[in-house]
């Protein structure tokens, strides 16, 4: 694992989030510190990847490349059954 430059970051969350975060550890034998950088990783991660599909469709839209109505309609049938 190559080794990555890190920083402190100091934040609050509530107890029960605290709790759950210590039971993990102790669970999973990994540091609070490393489950905690892993979430706040994996949530952002996610959230950029929302961010980037949601700014991808309002480009589409003004573009207005929308879907058909022929099509919309076989999409929905497929998923739908």
């Amino acid at each position: 694992m190559a080794n990555l430059e890190t920083s402190v970051l100091t934040l609050r969350v509530s107890n029960k989030t605290k709790k759950m975060l210590e039971d993990l550890s102790e669970a999973t034998q990994r540091t609070k510190s490393f489950l905690a950088s892993e979430a706040i990783e994996r949530y952002l991660e996610i959230e950029a990847w929302q961010v980037k599909e949601i700014k991808t469709a309002l480009i589409e839209a003004d573009n207005n490349e929308f879907i058909d109505e022929k099509d919309f309609a076989e999409l929905i049938k497929k998923y739908a059954s």
